[in-house]
């Protein structure tokens, strides 16, 4: 083969490389640049655990009165709060060594803020908070406390005079009937302002009292209630939980009040007006405070009128209008403060000065009421 051919064939086998490369890199596709990879999403921040609150009830729910009226209480505290908090109760709680075993049980089952609702709860309660340091309790019309221990009470005193008020007024007989519950300073305090409240627009007003010794029992209020009836009482009072004391003057065909609650519908002819309470306020207030860490122990509040949690309602339709005005002005006072329930002179049913003109009784000397005042008959049981 000559020089010529051999170059000839080197040239052509050449060419046909550039060739087939050019062809090749005409052929390749150019791969996409890869996409940026995303930083991972944060992880939501997990939802705090609700409050778990717990309730002592002394009664039962469905008492229409006391324990009717802490329920309410408890609704307002779900309704203001929703998902954040978890209620529960427990009702018909013994002032005895059951109350230590429900709330000792309350704290153990993760509830951290727990309120006792009766004053037979406190020496329990304060067992068991000395145990569970990291628990928040809450004593109703109590009056010992502990860091992690308060107590909470209503001025049903004054709920007590504006009754009296419209008593004094619509007895035919000047004699008023009490069915009272326990013999310590709150209820004696209440039977006082009725009678107060009913002098101020009758001073011929006397009141009989019978002591039932239990916060609820209907057959017995009944029975108490009957006996002030028959011994000459046409307009009843109570400080007990129930109802009875109402159905019982509406059978008989004399008058009554209703008592922590808005008893209408249990004697509607029988009605005179309800003093109620409103534990509502006080039940958002604590929870508030325990949810936003600024709960404290080792104190205690005594609310009313003025605060919204004590009130007359529901007031008969033949309740004269100047005694319709006269509470309306008593609730202005209160509110306002420049109207005081216990304002001297007042004296004991015996003739004692318990007051001296003028002076207006502070919450020490109305903490530790343990006679009747004037008008009132008989004597405090263990006095």
């Amino acid at each position: 083969m000559t020089d010529l051919k051999k170059r000839s064939l080197l040239k052509v086998a050449a060419l046909s490389a550039v060739a087939a490369a050019a062809l090749v890199g005409c052929g390749k596709k150019e791969e996409p640049a890869p996409a940026p990879v995303a930083a991972p999403a944060a992880a939501p921040a997990p939802k705090p655990e609700p409050l778990k609150i717990a309730f002592a009830y002394v009664g039962p729910v469905g008492d229409g009165g006391w324990t009717f009226a802490h329920d309410n209480g408890r609704k307002a505290i779900e309704k203001e709060f929703g998902d954040k908090v978890v209620t529960s109760f427990v009702e018909k709680v013994p002032e005895s060594a059951d109350a230590e075993r429900v709330i000792r049980d309350m704290a153990a089952q993760g509830n951290t803020l727990i309120f006792g609702t009766t004053f037979g709860y406190m020496e329990p309660m304060l067992k068991v908070a000395a145990d569970n340091p990291n628990v928040k309790f809450e004593h109703a019309t109590g009056y010992k406390t502990a860091p992690n221990m308060r107590t909470y009470d209503s001025r049903t005193y004054e709920g007590a005079y504006m009754a009296g008020v419209i008593a004094g007024k619509m007895t035919k007989s000047n004699t008023l009937g009490v069915v009272a519950s326990i013999p310590i300073p709150e209820v004696v305090r209440n039977i006082n302002s009725f009678t107060m409240g009913a002098q101020s627009v009758n001073p011929k007003i006397k009141t009989k009292v019978v002591w039932v010794n239990e916060w609820f029992n209907p057959p017995k209020e009944t029975e108490a209630a009957t006996s002030l009836i028959n011994g000459g009482a046409d307009v009843l009072f109570q400080n007990t939980d129930s109802s009875a004391v109402l159905q019982t003057a509406e059978k008989m065909n004399k008058r009554a009040f209703g008592w922590d609650s808005d008893m209408t519908a249990y004697g509607p002819k029988a009605h005179l007006g309800s003093a109620i309470i409103n534990w509502g306020p006080y039940y958002v207030k604590a929870t508030r405070e325990a949810l936003e860490g600024k709960w404290t122990g080792g104190t205690g509040v005594w609310w009313g009128v003025k605060e919204g949690a004590i009130d007359m309602v529901s007031v008969a339709a033949d309740v004269p209008d100047d005694i319709k005005k006269r509470v309306d002005e008593i609730k202005a006072g209160l509110k306002d403060g420049s109207f005081a329930i216990w304002k001297g002179p007042i004296t004991d049913n015996t003739g004692k000065e318990l007051l001296a003109k003028d002076v207006v009784a502070d919450d020490k000397f109305l903490g530790g009421l343990k006679t009747y005042v004037k008008g009132v008959e008989g004597k405090v049981p263990g006095n």
